[in-house]
């Protein structure tokens, strides 16, 4: 089959649904499948576009055997919400032209929902190529920024909550990565028909338990000690201002240190915050090269995935599958009904606390810090399951079988029209 997959970040974007979509993608060739991109010019880490494709409306790329058509995009360097938004339409505005207009033919159109308003461009050009489009759903839009109190104009919540509707509506098919998503799909009168349940996933051989002494703790010395860390975006919806209370409350535990490792809109605060809490036990670093990251995870003792309240109760972060399968503990903090919540406590990979509690935060490191066997088991609880259901094989697996199984119902369709 020949695939156009839509998403405005892909590598070498740091993004990590770009990267596990390039995964998937990589998968899917090779079952047989041709790839074709169309993304956006490398952005992510500043939201600004790299200088080495400013100027440029679009350029033609190649990137592990798939054809990459890379477009401009707004990225004016602040990431307001509206920013984001016009960021969002320019993308899907100049992707729905080269769709159109683009002489390739495709069997299927897979687009993440990481822009908003990519199901309106795959509606778009597949009802013009006759093609069926998945729409694999990452977040519930616009009930993520609405949780995390990015979002507070009433109009503009009406109105995208019609536009989420209008392009579930029109898609051939959905994916979602948790139950709850599909909960609430179906209580929008989404038919459960067309929704599959497909987790995110990790690259078991990428990721994988290595020694807490390697290249990376050795060149930021972490080896001697007790290592808490966040890798990833540094967005609104992370709870990481409780993080670094909880840093101070523990400053005279001199063993355990903070780490975070990444970039995005709350950096700046949270660093200030850290100058004026005066921590000695808190280091921030940048976005690291991906082919490092299994070494910083190695470095860590316990990593966190922590959100505020109400902030993943529609979403399911795919670094959750990244920790548990790099052999470490699991910290998060989540509200009681949330998809993370019962994995960790099903899996016993970690230990999950309220939203919002420095002090509930600080014990369950403490926890951590002074029990050795308990991490050990939850380190290895995290493995086990994340072989068992999250790996790559299975979801490329399940993505190669559900797209037969559209293409092959679309052709039958034409067959006697």
């Amino acid at each position: 089959m020949r695939i156009l997959l839509v998403i405005i970040q892909f590598p070498p974007d740091v993004n990590s649904t770009g990267i596990l979509m390039s995964q998937l993608c990589e998968g899917l060739m090779a079952q047989g499948h041709e790839v074709s991109v169309i993304t956006t010019f490398p952005h992510y880490e500043k939201f600004r576009v790299w200088k080495e494709y400013r100027g440029r409306l679009f350029e033609q790329d190649r990137f592990q055997g798939m054809d990459v058509l890379r477009l401009w995009v707004y990225a004016p360097g602040n990431k307001s919400m509206f920013n984001r938004l016009l960021s969002y339409l320019s993308f899907n505005a100049l992707a729905t032209v080269a769709g159109l207009l683009s002489r390739k033919q495709w069997d299927v159109i897979l687009c993440t929902n990481g822009s908003f308003f990519s199901g309106l461009t795959g509606w778009l050009v597949g009802r013009s190529k006759r093609i069926p489009f998945i729409y694999n759903v990452q977040d519930l839009y616009p009930e993520v920024p609405v949780q995390a109190n990015q979002l507070r104009n009433s109009w503009a919540i009406t109105a995208l909550r019609k536009i989420a509707l209008f392009m579930y509506r029109r898609a051939t098919h959905i994916t979602v990565i948790s139950p709850t998503m599909r909960d609430s799909l179906l209580s929008k009168g989404v038919p459960e028909e067309k929704i599959t349940l497909i987790p995110n996933f990790v690259d078991l051989d990428f990721i994988r338990p290595l020694p807490k002494v390697n290249p990376f703790s050795q060149q930021h010395a972490l080896c001697d000690k007790f290592v808490i860390t966040h890798a990833g975006n540094l967005g609104y919806v992370y709870d990481l201002e409780t993080l670094l209370e909880a840093a101070a409350l523990l400053a005279e535990e001199k063993q355990i240190f903070f780490l975070i490792v990444g970039d995005g809109v709350a950096r700046a605060g949270l660093q200030q915050k850290a100058e004026a809490l005066r921590l000695q036990n808190v280091a921030f670093l940048p976005f690291q090269p991906h082919e490092l990251l299994p070494y910083l995870r190695a470095s860590s003792d316990v990593q966190v995935s922590l959100y505020k309240n109400g902030s993943v109760k529609h979403s399911m972060p795919s670094k959750v599958y990244e920790i548990m399968a790099s052999g470490r503990p699991l910290l998060a903090s989540s509200e009681m009904d949330s998809d993370l919540r019962q994995l960790v406590e099903q899996t016993r990979c970690g230990i999950c606390v309220e939203p919002e509690n420095a002090e509930q935060l600080a014990t369950a490191i403490l926890t951590l810090y002074r029990n050795h066997p308990l991490r050990e088991q939850m380190a290895q609880n995290g493995r086990r399951i994340a072989e068992q259901y999250y790996s790559k094989q299975a979801v490329v697996q399940a993505y190669h079988h559900l797209i037969q199984r559209l293409v092959g119902e679309k052709r039958a369709s034409h067959s006697y029209s």
